[in-house]
């Protein structure tokens, strides 16, 4: 027990914080830290198998999280805590020395890099910046390598150095190429990647002082001096840096997001935006917001330069205002195809680290903070008094709404407020002493609750008993908040095989995950996960389901020892659980792999002769260092036993470590609820008797041939009533009552009291939790003209509120993931266009509503315009 205890202690469980002097942190696979958690003991709800053989971890594996794993590259979109955890310097060193880490995998290790101008934010940087580097003379010979935002650009330079053989006393000059014919030289060599506003996919172009330049100018604010360029040269997104002359050279802060050299034939506002690394999600944003003409016209006309508001506590000093209005005039201005917002973006992730890196975001979020942004940077009152919340007291709400009205202008006054921002009625009622609370509270955007699917389809594999059938793969549909038992109910009524009779696990990497129970919830079965049900006895005190596990050996490279990599998909095997004898399980799984044929005549007499044995003495587990779990007892060769295609070894749940070998006489094996087999095969054998291609083939049941049921459309005015729904507090967040003086679940309704001119409508497509992320698909359908919210507000004087579509941001793809575009109305010619990061072109109103072909669109945020529609709407 103190064995167990010492380790768990030497982890503590703020592995994750910031603290210390350690600024990095290491990536682990999430999968194999909970397993090892298991092992320890780690969490004191989960310490009933403290050290048990079979869940022991193994060398720290990595493989899940890359998506090539000859380069390790990482798979985009990984999400911390749920594909992988980090943990400091000390932990992973001491991981390591315990389990040692699989053979060939380098170490994760991300910089822990300072985000934030007042707020400063730490976060771990888990995907590094992506730059090609090349020599100018030599534009074609482009390597990629990738650094930290904390790199300094000298660190650029020296790397550049060493994969051109460039002698250490040459002079250079760097150059950032980051539009097509667009350079900007750099020289701050102690100026990190991230405050020179380097972003992914950009060019390092080293060039020689000698070279000749088109232009002595380097700091034109359009356009910078730039290298000699030729017409094949690389159209990649590119950086530079300049190191020794800076004779002729500015800051690169003083660039803005500089124009592209090829003109638009389109009139303004028809002016893409460069994806800077994932950033479509602010491209589709600033794109929306653009088409909000009075916005629009308030900053091309130079209006916000008198009400900056630089003491704004709660402001920017003016600088997203600032940044804002020059980027604006670049899509409108200017007679550029398109922009890099570079500026914006770095000044936007000075004051919102969590827009600072290169990982996807949500559009909403960005839109939100830059409305907010705007307007406390543009606020008008440059003193906010201070006002007393006062209670309706039975007033009635039209003097109340008045009052809470009056009262947020005298605290906010903005262009923003002047176009965007509406009135709530909050309604609260005690269960209990029948209180009523009511309340008005000011909104910048309409946030609409999508009607929750109550079904989820799931594609599952259904394993049979019988070997001669080959797995089949079948779409079950499932109630969404269902558990694993209406899992087999619906494939007991595809399959005819009783739900009784099947296992539900989740196959990872070749082995077993996890083995689900009955009871589990599917909210913890993910959509990439690889599901197979098996089907098997029941299990009775006679009886268990064994995991047997298909592994290969192989030689290492060094010591002419041997090693073991787990292949195809695993099995589970019914067997006695007492008096099961090894003989008896070779049989077992030789009937349980019946597709097993052996290829070309006299080969199983052939792969009997090469006499496979246990495994020897210097036998190592998957990729292991050491040769059996824990320094225990070591495979040893059994003389006696007839020659078999393959031999036994009892293993750890992951398939990575030796727990102790099988006898390969008659001799009855011990087995426990957590026994986990290993098949082992000589290399030569599995070439000659098992058939890869056959043993990875599987059928599809019809449920997988058929069209999937075409989506339920929702009306906008089904979300606006699901919104006004009267609705029951949870226990988790209930209300003081100051009648009853205690919290109360009381009842609460939203309503609607009055709307602004310009309404953003959010629809709220994402939810998660710990263990489950999702994005609903449910297809909106929103009218383009004439919305008329009139019968939604509670004013009876206020209104009409009857409004336009003009802008429409899009998603496609999945939770975490997936790209941004949007849909804007062109205020001069009132024609809708279609926004794809650079590109721009024109659409019409079926693809808005229906949103592209087969809906692999959803709108996620829809702007509203009821400008020209009323003199004073």
């Amino acid at each position: 027990t103190y064995f167990w205890a010492k380790k768990h202690d030497l982890i503590p469980r703020n592995t994750v914080s910031y603290q210390g002097t350690t600024f990095c942190r290491f990536l682990i696979d999430s999968r194999w830290f909970k397993q090892w958690k298991k092992y320890v003991g780690f969490d004191s709800w989960d310490m009933y198998n403290v050290g048990e053989h079979s869940l022991y971890p193994g060398p720290v594996d990595n493989s899940g999280l890359f998506s090539d794993h000859e380069t390790q590259i990482l798979k985009e979109h990984l999400i911390d805590e749920l594909d992988y955890v980090l943990v400091p310097t000390e932990a992973w060193n001491k991981l390591v020395c315990w389990y040692g880490c699989l053979e060939g995998q380098r170490p994760i290790v991300r910089k822990v890099v300072e985000h934030g101008m007042f707020v400063k934010h730490c976060k771990v940087e888990v995907y590094l910046l992506e730059l090609n580097l090349c020599e100018n003379d030599n534009m074609d010979n482009v390597i990629t390598r990738h650094f930290s935002k904390a790199d300094t650009i000298d660190t650029i330079e020296k790397e550049m150095r060493s994969l051109f053989e460039i002698p250490t006393g040459k002079e250079t000059r760097l150059w950032n190429k980051y539009m097509s014919n667009t350079y900007e030289q750099l020289n701050k060599p102690d100026s990190t990647v991230q405050d020179a506003g380097l972003f992914q996919g950009q060019v390092e172009n080293y060039l020689y002082p000698n070279t000749p330049l088109q232009s002595s100018t380097a700091t034109s604010r359009n356009f910078t001096t730039s290298p000699k360029l030729s017409s094949n040269s690389s159209a990649t997104i590119s950086s530079t840096i300049t190191n020794g002359d800076s004779s002729n050279s500015g800051s690169y802060n003083s660039y803005s997001s500089s124009y592209n050299y090829r003109e638009s034939p389109s009139q303004p506002g028809l002016c893409g935006l460069s994806n800077l690394g994932n950033t479509c999600f602010m491209n589709s944003a600033l794109q929306c917001l653009s088409n909000a003409s009075p916005l629009t016209e308030y900053f091309l006309d130079d209006q916000y330069e008198a009400e900056i508001n630089r003491e704004n506590p709660l402001g920017m000093r003016g600088e997203i205002a600032e940044s804002y209005a020059d980027l604006v005039k670049q899509m409108w201005l200017s007679r550029s195809s398109y922009v890099a917002p570079r500026t914006f973006k770095t000044q936007v992730g000075r004051f919102a680290p969590q827009f600072s890196g290169y990982q996807q975001q949500d559009s909403q979020e960005l839109l939100a903070f830059l409305m907010d942004g705007l307007h406390e940077d543009l606020n008008r009152v440059k003193k906010k008094p201070y006002l007393a919340l006062q209670d309706a007291g039975g007033r009635k709400d039209e003097i109340v709404a008045k009052e809470a009205w009056t009262n947020h202008r005298l605290r906010n006054d903005s262009i923003i407020v002047d176009i965007f921002h509406g009135l709530f009625k909050s309604t609260l009622v005690c269960p209990e002493c029948a209180k009523v609370s009511v309340t008005f509270d000011p909104f910048c955007y309409l946030t609409l609750p999508l009607p929750m699917k109550k079904d989820r389809t799931m594609e599952v594999f259904l394993v049979r008993i019988d070997p001669q059938s080959r797995p089949t793969q079948y779409r079950v549909v499932v109630p969404k908040l269902g558990s694993v038992t209406d899992l087999c109910s619906a494939l007991s009524r595809l399959s005819g095989i009783p739900a009784e009779n099947m296992v539900v696990a989740d196959v990872y990497n070749h082995r077993f995950h996890k083995i689900y129970r009955r009871d589990d919830g599917l909210n913890q079965i993910m959509e990439k996960d690889d599901i197979f049900v098996y089907e098997v006895a029941e299990e009775d005190a006679e009886s268990m389901n064994l995991p047997v596990y298909f592994r290969e050996r192989h030689s290492k490279h060094t010591g002419g020892s041997t090693g073991t990599m787990l292949f195809g998909q695993p099995l589970l095997i019914t067997v006695p659980r007492q008096n099961l004898a090894a003989d008896m399980l070779y049989e077992k799984v030789l009937e349980r792999i019946g597709w097993v044929q052996c290829l070309g005549s006299g080969s199983e007499e052939e792969a009997m002769d090469q006499q496979v044995s246990p495994e020897p003495e210097n036998g190592q587990s998957e990729e292991e260092d050491a040769s059996d779990l824990e320094n225990g007892p070591k495979t040893k060769p059994c003389s006696s036993t007839p020659p078999k295609l393959f031999s036994f070894s009892m293993v750890n749940s992951y398939g990575t470590a030796n727990i102790s070998p099988l006898p390969c006489d008659g001799n009855i094996l011990k087995l426990n609820t957590h026994s986990t087999v290993a098949i082992d095969w000589d290399s030569d054998s599995k070439k000659l008797c098992y058939d890869d291609q056959e043993a990875e083939a599987y059928e599809k049941h019809e449920s997988m041939l058929q069209a999937p049921k075409k989506k339920a459309t929702v009306a906008l005015r089904e979300c606006i009533e699901l919104f006004t729904t009267m609705e029951t507090l949870g226990e988790h967040d209930p209300w003081y009552c100051p009648t009853c003086k205690k919290h109360q679940q009381a009842t609460k309704k939203f309503d609607l009291w009055s709307l602004p001119r310009i309404l953003v409508v959010h629809l709220k497509r994402f939810s998660y939790n710990r263990c489950w992320r999702d994005k609903l698909d449910t297809v909106v359908d929103f009218p383009v003209r004439d919305l008329n919210m009139s019968e939604f507000v509670c004013d009876p004087k206020a209104g009409p509120y009857v409004y336009d579509l003009i802008a429409v941001s899009n998603h496609y793809g999945g939770m975490g993931g997936g790209h941004y575009t949007a849909y804007g109305k062109n205020k001069a010619d009132g024609k809708w266009h279609y926004f794809d990061d650079s590109s721009v072109s024109a659409a019409s109103e079926d693809q808005i509503v229906v949103s592209e072909p087969l809906q692999t669109f959803r709108s996620c945020v829809t702007v509203y315009s009821a400008f020209g529609k009323y003199s004073d709407p």
